[in-house]
């Protein structure tokens, strides 16, 4: 590390955990003082940069001398100030997270120093470093953070990004025991998710699936598979999930308009620490989790973490059970004060037992409603399947001495699914309850490679700082699958299903797919500080895109271009505006077996922003407007040729979206988000997209008790969806609706510190044990939604 702090720092606030790795070795100036004693308090508009700068600006404004060596401030960034403060109080939030303190000589004169050692380190504080695309959000006690870079590839603000950023936070997933990427998702605003069966799962953004995914800001091809690697990723490995809404062509390239989802690794840290979890819940849910990090040599140069988790759970599903286990490990080395090479890996493995293919069937073969208990699984008991993923990676990072800083970083990641499956698919027979199972043998193999390398950085122009970031990328995807049908086995009583049935004799293979994914892509991005208060962000690619295997395509040249405006109108409150194009190719086919045009359009975004306390507290308030012009719409399957047919139509979706992230008051955090969207086909106003909810209401939240009951932090969240339905036909052919009524869904969590370092939390989900489907029409079936469950963790920090 660039400057090691020698002890932990101030009260880690949303902002404060800023030791940034890539500023430049500017020495700090000695400045005139004045007019210093003659104020108590006084108004600031520093922006966040590098630590060096921004006290050099704060000591201007102050008229005070404030001296430090550059060793202290090598690699170190402040989150800036704006607002009403004393000095004292000034210095102190800017040098959060530094590990540095000012000392006051006098008559206006400060000198910076290294805080005392103030002994082992409690709960509170667990020293991390900054990953340059944003602040790390582990043990700041927040659900919010500092800064994001996966919009633009700029380090900006959430108030500065003109597009709506949501962020689920370390400490948000810990409070409420977010172990899995749908978890999590579950907690995101503006986002449904759908279950397809116990195994798949499918996420959407307004009204669109969501395609893209990065790591650590660097895209990786999924292409409409994300349920085949991406989903068996656990959170153990991750600081936050970041989703940026709407199309982010400018950093991901080829991809759908709905949102981007970023995964952000954890860090090693630069003292010892860690943790060590047990866990038990209902259904025999058995978890635990090993986390430790920390300086590998007396130097600190070289620092290490590894993570692992492993659990073991059944379901309220009948025969289902499933593990999971997760490795992870990082290493950071400095190679010089200015230079450091990370590298690392993770693997991923889910086993799930009674795995499902498909949902419960609705109907009988009269068109009467099938209604079984929600632990009705119609699934085999031998169907089984296995999923892993596991993904080396590398990166540079350099910083120079005119504050730019650059990263080159390289990724393999490799996703294997194996599945020998069976369940009950058709409608049962209303004559004597028998029914047939359907059976498969499928295996998906997917390999990602992506090399990026990019630089950003300062530069002036007629007198003013201006930010410059620019790139180049290449990613390549492989995908190969096989599939082995079997014939159709005979169940003799649908409502005596226990599961036992013969395994099939699979026959040999019916269907071989591969596609092969190849994108090039140059990129950049500005930030022009036109004024104090007004900031325009240019920006383009240029994407090359080939496509082989069973869908044949190339896109060469295709530009996307990005503007954006922010405009502050007071201190706490901005207004913003946005467009980019959207791009995304397609694999789905028409009547013909032709592949589809690529989906293009347009993406607008535009609305407030407000930031207080320092950045502590975030809200959003964004009006959207996507318009396609080649979206892909379903309209039946082609039994003869093995292939779902769709069609071409243009389409737009508006929307509004609200968001508050944050921190009311002192121990008390929310996240909270409504989103209302509404897409419909132009030609004929049709409403499309309704498998996802017009209307969306989630809000998260806990207290930290004050005085003699600080140990106590209680919370929960409520989730609302409002109706749902698909257009489609029943078993005898008749134009049928299926509808899901608007429904509200409860949780609580509540958490005692035993000790300084030990602590149990318990979770309950589904509070009043609600009625509702995660699944409702899609192939003429429904998948229930979890019963109330409750899940105890007990805590180990060090």
């Amino acid at each position: 590390m660039y400057s090691k702090p020698t002890s932990p720092p101030l009260a880690p606030l949303a902002r404060a955990v800023r030791g940034a790795l890539f500023c430049g070795l500017i020495g700090l100036s000695t400045l005139p003082t004045g007019g210093w004693a003659q104020q108590s308090t006084q108004h600031y508009d520093i922006p966040a940069g590098a630590l060096d700068d921004t006290l050099n600006r704060f000591a201007r404004a102050a008229g005070i001398t404030l001296a430090g060596t550059p060793q202290h401030l090598t690699g170190q960034r402040s989150p800036g100030l704006k607002g009403d403060y004393s000095i004292e109080m000034a210095l102190n939030l800017l040098l959060s997270g530094s590990g540095l303190e000012a000392i006051d000589q006098g008559n206006g004169n400060y000198v910076l120093q290294a805080m005392p050692d103030s002994g082992p380190m409690g709960l509170d504080v667990m020293t991390v470093v900054d990953n340059a695309l944003g602040t790390i959000t582990e043990n700041t006690k927040s659900y919010t953070l500092g800064t994001i870079a996966s919009a633009t590839r700029l380090v900006l603000t959430p108030r500065e990004t003109p597009q709506t950023v949501t962020v689920v936070t370390r400490q948000h997933m810990d409070d409420f025991n977010l172990t899995n990427v749908d978890e999590v998702l579950e907690h995101t605003p503006g986002i449904t998710v759908v279950k397809l069966d116990n195994l798949r799962s499918e996420y959407y953004a307004r009204g669109y699936q969501i395609n893209n995914f990065q790591y650590d800001g660097i895209p990786i091809i999924a292409d409409g598979v994300n349920y085949m690697g991406q989903t068996t990723s656990d959170m153990i490995q991750y600081d936050r999930l970041e989703l940026i809404k709407g199309a982010s062509g400018l950093t991901t390239g080829a991809g759908t308009p709905g949102a981007t989802l970023n995964l952000v690794r954890k860090k090693p840290t630069n003292e010892l620490s860690g943790h060590i979890t047990a866990e038990a819940g209902r259904w025999d849910n058995y978890r635990t989790e090993w986390d430790i990090g920390g300086p590998l040599n007396e130097s600190g140069n070289i620092r290490g973490r590894v993570a692992a988790s492993f659990q073991d759970k059944q379901s309220f599903q009948d025969d289902v059970k499933e593990q999971t286990r997760a490795l992870y490990g990082i290493l950071e080395v400095d190679l010089s004060p200015q230079t450091m090479l990370t590298f690392g890996g993770n693997y991923d493995k889910k086993i799930p037992d009674g795995t499902m293919y498909g949902g419960i069937p609705f109907w009988n073969t009269n068109n009467n409603e099938i209604h079984v208990s929600r632990s009705f699984n119609p699934a085999a008991s031998w169907s089984h399947s296995e999923q892993f993923s596991h993904a080396l990676f590398a990166q540079l990072d350099h910083e120079f001495d005119n504050g730019w800083s650059s990263r080159l970083y390289y990724t393999f990641q490799r996703n294997a699914y194996n599945a020998k499956l069976g369940s009950i698919l058709d409608a049962p027979s209303a004559d004597d309850d028998s029914a047939s199972l359907f059976s498969l043998e499928s295996s998906y193999k997917i390999r990602n490679y992506a090399l990026e390398g990019y630089a950003r950085g300062p530069f002036e122009l007629f007198g003013r700082t201006h930010e410059l970031a620019i790139g180049a990328s290449g990613y390549y995807g492989h995908r190969k699958s096989s599939v082995h049908y079997s014939r159709n086995q005979s169940v003799d009583n649908f409502w005596e299903w226990s599961g036992d049935i013969e395994r099939p004799d699979w026959g040999g293979i019916r269907r071989r797919r591969e596609d092969r994914i190849n994108q090039r892509a140059y990129y950049a991005s500005g930030r022009f500080s036109l004024t104090d208060d007004l900031a325009v962000i240019l920006g383009g690619r240029v994407t090359n895109y080939k496509r082989g295997g069973d869908s044949n395509m190339r896109e060469t040249g295709e530009v996307i271009p990005f503007a954006g405006i922010t405009y502050d109108l007071n201190d706490n409150l901005s207004i913003y505006a946005s467009y980019t194009k959207i791009f995304m190719p397609q694999s789905s086919r028409d009547e013909n077996y032709a592949v589809l045009q690529p989906d293009e359009g347009d993406s607008y975004e535009g609305g407030f922003k407000g930031e207080w306390f320092n950045g502590r507290l975030n809200a959003s308030l964004a009006y959207f407007e996507i318009r396609q012009d080649n979206r892909a719409e379903y309209v039946q399957y082609n039994y003869e040729q093995d292939y779902d047919v769709y069609k071409r139509v243009k389409a737009k979706t508006k929307g509004v979206e609200l968001e508050v992230t944050g921190e009311l008051m002192p121990r008390w955090n929310i996240q909270a988000g409504f989103t209302h969207q509404v897409a419909r086909e132009d030609r004929t106003n049709r409403k499309i997209s309704t498998q996802t909810p017009e209307n969306q209401f989630k809000i998260y939240t806990n207290y930290r008790l004050p005085g003699i009951l600080s140990k106590f932090t209680i919370g929960g969240g409520a989730s609302y969806q409002g109706t749902t339905w698909r257009n489609v036909s029943d078993y005898l052919g008749n134009a049928h609706q299926y509808r899901q009524e608007a429904f509200w869904l409860l949780n609580l969590m509540s958490k005692y510190q035993v000790t300084k370092n030990i602590s149990a939390t318990l979770n309950i989900n589904n509070l009043l044990d609600k009625y509702y489907y995660t699944n409702y029409g899609s192939d003429n079936s429904y998948m229930y939604g979890e019963p109330r469950n409750m899940m105890l963790t007990t805590r180990w920090d060090f």
